[in-house]
C-alpha cells in the first residue's frame, strides 16, 4: 500500500496560488508556482517568500537550559544574550554530524530549530545525557508555522510588515506584529547567498501571517517560491542541507563548518574531533563544488572520479540559473580539492566532465563562470 505524504498546513493556500506539488521526501511540497526561475529571480532581484513549515522546532526551558546545552552543541551557546542567536551542531563523540540546527534565546527559553524529521531523534539523545540538570525540551513544531522571506530587498518587505526595521545581526531576533499577530522575526545567515528573515508564527495564524506577507511584499516584486528554485539558490550559495548533504557519516570539519562551531568555548560533545583536525590533521574529505561544462546534472549518488580512481560522490545537482549550467555539491578527497582539477563524474552510463569549484557558487554582485 502507497504511503500517503504529510502535507503542509497551508497547502490549499499554495494550490490556490498555482503550487505544483511533489513528494521527495514524505511531504508533498510546493516545488514551483509555475516558473521556478522567475521564482529564483524574484529572490536574487527582489524578494521571495518560502514555507519552511516541515522544520521542527523544540523549546527548551529550566534553569539549567543554557549550561546543558553549552556542553551538547558545537557553538558558545553560553555566549549570547537574549534576542541574539546562531548556528549549532549536535555532534556524537566521533565528531560527526547528528544534527544541525539554529539556537534562538529568550529571555525564559531557548528554540532550537532542525530539519524535517531530527527533532525526536535528536531529542532521545539528548535525554541520555540528561542526569540532574534541569532542563525541558518540548516539540513544539505542530504548533509553530515558519516562513523565509530571501532577497535583497528583504528589509523592505519586513519593514512594511511588521512597521519595525529587520535587526541587522545575523540571528538576531525579536517580537513583531504582523497586523494583530504576535510572531517573531529573525535575521537569517545566508541559506540564499541574499538577506534573509525567518518568521515565526502560531499555526493558528499561518494563513494569515503569509497573506499578510504576500501584500507587505508586493511593492518589492515579491513571489511564493517552491522547492525547485530554494534548491537552486541554496546550491548556488554553497548551503548543504541535512539529509541530502549531510548525515551522520560527515565530520563537522568536512562541510563549510565555521559559522557552527566555537574553538574557544570549551567542552561538548565531539570537541576533541574537530579541535584535534583543526589544529593537528585534516580531513580526507570535504564538500565541494563541482561545475559541469555540458547541459546535464548528475544524480545525487553519482560517482566523482579522478586519474582514473573514485574520488567522491554528488550530494547534490542542480542547473544553475546564475551560471547557465549544471552545478553541483559532493565530497571529494582532499588530494583532488583544487579548484579547477578537472573531474569526470559518472551517473550510471552516463559520463560528465566537471571541475572542481570553491564554494559559493554565487556572492552578491559577482558570479564565477
Amino acid at each position: 500500500m502507497k504511503s500517503v505524504a504529510n502535507r503542509l498546513p497551508l497547502h490549499a493556500l499554495h494550490a490556490e496560488n498555482g503550487a505544483v506539488f511533489a513528494s521527495p521526501c514524505g511531504w508533498e511540497l510546493p516545488f514551483s508556482y509555475g516558473d521556478p526561475e522567475a521564482e529564483y529571480r524574484a529572490v536574487r532581484t527582489a524578494a521571495g517568500l518560502c514555507d519552511s513549515s516541515t522544520s521542527e522546532v523544540v523549546e527548551v526551558t529550566g534553569r539549567d537550559r543554557v549550561s546543558f546545552l553549552q556542553g551538547m552543541l558545537s557553538n558558545d551557546v553560553k555566549a549570547l544574550a537574549p534576542g541574539q542567536g546562531c548556528l549549532a551542531a549536535f555532534l556524537d563523540a566521533h565528531g560527526k554530524v547528528q544534527a544541525l540546527l539554529t539556537v534562538l534565546v529568550l529571555e525564559d527559553r531557548l528554540l532550537l530549530t532542525l530539519g524535517s524529521g531530527l527533532a525526536a531523534k535528536t531529542l532521545q539523545t539528548l535525554d541520555k545525557y540528561l542526569i540532574s540538570e534541569k532542563a525541558y525540551f518540548k516539540d513544539v513544531s505542530a504548533e509553530t508555522a515558519l516562513f523565509m522571506v530571501a532577497g535583497p530587498k528583504t528589509p523592505a518587505v519586513i519593514e512594511r510588515l511588521t512597521g519595525e526595521p529587520l535587526l541587522s545581526t545575523p540571528w538576531a531576533h525579536a517580537e513583531r506584529k504582523a497586523g494583530d499577530v504576535a510572531i517573531r522575526v529573525v535575521t537569517g545567515g545566508g541559506e540564499t547567498g541574499e538577506s534573509e528573515a525567518w518568521l515565526y508564527a502560531p499555526a493558528s495564524a499561518g494563513e494569515h501571517v503569509w497573506r499578510a506577507t504576500i501584500e507587505a511584499g508586493k511593492p518589492a516584486g515579491l513571489r511564493p517560491v517552491g522547492v525547485t528554485a530554494l534548491d537552486v539558490l541554496r546550491v548556488e550559495a554553497g548551503a548543504p542541507w541535512y539529509g541530502h548533504d549531510v548525515d551522520e557519516t560527515v565530520l563537522l570539519p568536512e562541510i563549510p563548518s565555521e559559522p557552527y562551531v566555537s574553538y574557544t568555548k570549551g567542552c561538548y560533545i565531539g570537541q576533541e574531533i574537530v579541535a584535534r583536525i583543526k589544529y593537528r590533521g585534516h580531513v580526507n574529505r570535504a564538500l565541494t563544488g563541482l561545475t559541469f561544462d555540458g547541459d546535464r546534472a548528475p544524480k545525487p549518488g553519482a560517482v566523482i572520479e579522478a586519474e582514473g580512481k573514485d574520488v567522491g560522490r554528488v550530494t547534490s545537482a542542480v542547473r544553475s540559473f546564475a551560471l547557465n549550467r549544471p552545478i553541483a555539491l559532493g565530497f571529494v578527497r582532499r588530494e583532488h580539492l583544487e579548484p579547477e582539477t578537472a573531474v569526470t563524474v559518472k551517473d550510471n552510463d552516463l559520463t560528465l566532465a566537471a571541475r572542481i569549484t570553491a564554494l559559493p557558487f554565487y556572492r552578491r554582485g559577482s558570479t564565477r563562470p
